[in-house]
């Protein structure tokens, strides 16, 4: 382990959750370097936690110890795990799903089950509402400082054990490219679909191709409208829309310095469908 122990949540920051699952790591290892992924998870979104994760883990270094806590089920008899990925990084998580986006786009090699009756935090009494803070962070801050062994966590799970949210794979059929709205640019308001670079390339593209472009919500069209393929978003206009490759080299639908998601009033998940067909280019003659 590398002493780096990141947090994510769907807490918020305005009150003092957050501050003691930092006060936890800290009381077990005054040296420890915490970081923060993200506080602002959406309240119970599993999904987007699982996203946000792969978002991020495959860019620290090996032996790096994330503590991910988006938990509606904190008291129940879901388990709580921890998963070596394939890059060598560990993720402390509730087994409901956060693990998805790791599993499938990056790979775990092994998962354990947090023994509770050793990895808790001592004298944190009858409490089982705050198992970020009592759990998750003094096992992760234990984990990071090595002093103890993911061995020690407690016992191994088959990887194939942990619970998985639908997650469906983009396709081609005649000449459409199918996906999902995976996630949202939260602070620009683009549009991330799990369709990646080299699948759209199947479609023969070039910059400044034009294409259709069709948003559904299950059964119900949100939206179908013609737009550019390009570089960056100084290739057209301001206001109008395009696509083009974000930063995890997947596939996204942005308006140019304006809110996609806002304007039609998209979300993400397994329900939100992206359809794309590449028009013929227009001969003038």
């Amino acid at each position: 382990m590398n002493n780096h122990l990141v947090l994510q949540t769907d807490f918020g920051t305005s009150d003092g959750a957050v501050s003691a699952m930092y006060g936890v790591a800290i009381s077990v290892n005054p040296a420890i370097r915490v970081f923060d992924l993200t506080h602002d998870i959406p309240q119970y979104h599993i999904w987007e936690g699982s996203y946000r994760l792969y978002q991020t883990v495959s860019y620290w270094p090996e032996g790096t110890v994330f503590v991910s806590v988006v938990d509606p089920g904190v008291g129940s008899e879901r388990r709580s795990v921890v998963a070596k990925t394939a890059l060598d990084q560990y993720i402390i998580t509730p087994d409901n799903g956060t693990l998805t986006h790791i599993k499938n786009c990056i790979g775990i090699k092994e998962v354990r089950i947090i023994d509770e009756d050793v990895n808790r935090l001592p004298c944190s009494g009858e409490s089982y509402t705050f198992h970020g803070r009592d759990v998750y962070a003094y096992t992760g801050a234990r984990l990071a400082s090595n002093l103890i062994t993911f061995e020690q966590v407690g016992p191994e799970v088959p990887v194939d054990s942990i619970i998985e949210l639908p997650k469906e794979e983009p396709s081609i059929t005649n000449h459409v490219l199918t996906g999902n709205i995976d996630i949202l640019d939260i602070r620009f308001g683009n549009l991330w679909t799990n369709i990646d670079r080299v699948l759209f390339k199947n479609l023969s593209v070039e910059y400044g191709d034009s294409f259709e472009v069709t948003i559904e919500n299950d059964t119900r069209q949100v939206y179908k409208n013609i737009m550019t393929y390009g570089r960056t978003f100084a290739d057209i206009h301001l206001g109008e829309p395009l696509l083009y490759v974000n930063s995890l080299d997947k596939i996204g639908v942005a308006i140019n310095q304006g809110s996609f998601a806002k304007a039609y009033h998209i979300e993400t998940g397994a329900s939100w469908k992206i359809s794309i067909r590449k028009l013929p280019k227009i001969v003038y003659n």
